[in-house]
């Protein structure tokens, strides 16, 4: 295993969806999600996480210290079972020393899970011997994605041949359904990595971080759909300062990046319609940009 990272980063992607439907809102009819008061698109942490996920999964297929706690299929439990037998954990045992098993167990989920060692997690289900995993902080953190412009969600009808049933196939030849896209939006989103939590908490290391970027250009490489169409994450630009806990506040790192349609763009149908720049005459000493797409 590697050494713990020591340095703190912040990390922008610039990411774009092309006839598809980046993140569907379950309480809009899975329309694109986006902001009724500006109209600009929103992709939610928890989609981009899920990404992450799916891609060092598809990779690592659950080799030691990278499972996955959160994944289609596996109820929580399962996974928290794992923990306690894994350690030789009864009831009895769990209740006389709960302080010192509720440590053991955040170790072990640390050590075997990547996503946790990254994210953190809420592993409150309840098992036989009454012993949940207790609440992890994890050290990388991303926000919502939002849309460099307002975006316009279309709805578009679609037909198949293929009739559901033998009798609705005796009065009709097709049947028709609807599909929401975006015809083009550029989307970006911000995120941090905490050497300090880290440090005190899961212990994610420069191995994991290496593979956090791996899984950042790639993660929707491994995710292609009809349904999303064409995404593509174009930039992953990252800002690494000297210290665990840093050389200036986040923001005026994420101020450094300018996304601007060219002048002669009215509505934007590919990623050259933009511009993207650092200003990195703005970047303090101490901190490197490194641009890794």
């Amino acid at each position: 295993m590697s050494e713990i990272i020591k340095n703190r980063y912040e990390f922008t992607v610039l990411f774009d969806v092309e006839n598809g439907n980046p993140n569907g809102d379950p309480d809009a009819g899975n329309m694109p999600r986006l902001d009724p008061e500006t109209g600009y698109g929103i992709v939610t942490d928890v989609c981009l996480k899920r990404k992450i996920r799916n891609y060092v999964e598809t990779v690592k297929e659950d080799s030691t210290g990278y499972r996955i706690y959160i994944k289609d299929g596996v109820p929580l439990n399962q996974s928290d079972k794992d923990a306690y037998i894994s350690l030789g954990i009864d009831e009895k045992e769990a209740n006389k020393r709960k302080e010192e098993i509720d440590d053991q167990i955040a170790d072990f989920m640390c050590q075997n899970f990547f996503d946790i060692r990254t994210f953190g997690a809420v592993m409150t289900t309840f098992v036989k011997a009454k012993l949940n995993c207790g609440q992890i902080r994890g050290p990388v953190q991303l926000g919502f994605a939002k849309s460099i412009d307002p975006i316009i969600p279309q709805e578009i009808t679609i037909t198949r041949v293929a009739i559901t049933t033998e009798a609705d196939a005796k009065k009709k030849e097709t049947e028709m359904g609807r599909k929401h896209i975006i015809p083009y939006a550029l989307y970006r989103v911000d995120g941090y990595v905490s050497a300090n939590l880290a440090r005190k908490t899961t212990k994610f290391t420069e191995d994991d971080l290496a593979l956090l970027w791996e899984a950042i250009i790639n993660m929707f490489e491994v995710d292609h759909s009809a349904a999303r169409g064409k995404m593509s994450v174009r930039e992953l630009i990252v800002f690494k300062h000297n210290s665990e806990l840093g050389c200036c506040p986040a923001h005026k790192l994420f101020e450094t990046i300018n996304v601007k349609k060219c002048e002669d763009i009215i509505v934007p149908r590919k990623y050259t319609d933009y511009n993207v720049t650092v200003n990195s005459d703005e970047i303090p000493e101490g901190v490197e940009l490194i641009r890794m797409l």
